[in-house]
């Protein structure tokens, strides 16, 4: 990871994570980056998805642009990890996040990853610019 984490999160690998072969499912890591992201989003934000159910604008928000992972090693039902979310950068409209998935109990990455999220007009359908004051909010690290 390119700086100190701006959020890490804990949590316990559900049976119904693992695949047939009884590892983590490689799509479930993607949930794990984005229980990662909302979180973070929540408390330097105050995002709510429960305000858009209840029939909220959509207005303005993130929106995945693109996901990589990187697996190293296996993580089972069970298992304790921990997410480390860090910000590496900012474009005109879009954040680049990393991540590490460390397995508590083995003291392994098990996994490491990045995505790139666009500051998005859901309403207009469109990117829009992340203000000065909006990158200086998105980079500060919140308690978990």
């Amino acid at each position: 990871m390119s700086g100190a984490p701006l959020l890490v999160l804990r949590l316990r690998v559900r049976f119904s994570d693992c695949d047939p072969l009884g590892h983590v499912n490689n799509a479930k890591y993607l949930t794990y980056l984005e229980d990662a992201r909302i979180l973070l989003w929540g408390k330097q934000l105050g995002f709510s998805s429960r305000r858009v159910a209840e029939g909220g604008s959509r207005g303005v928000g993130f929106i995945l642009a693109r996901a990589e992972i990187d697996f190293r090693a296996q993580a089972h039902d069970g298992d304790e990890l921990e997410v480390r979310l860090s910000l590496s950068g900012f474009g005109r409209t879009s954040a680049t996040y990393e991540y590490e998935v460390v397995d508590l109990s083995e003291k392994v990455v098990v996994a490491t990853a990045s995505t790139v999220q666009v500051w998005f007009d859901y309403d207009a359908g469109k990117p829009v610019p992340i203000t000065e004051e909006l990158r200086e909010t998105l980079s500060k690290p919140v308690e978990d």
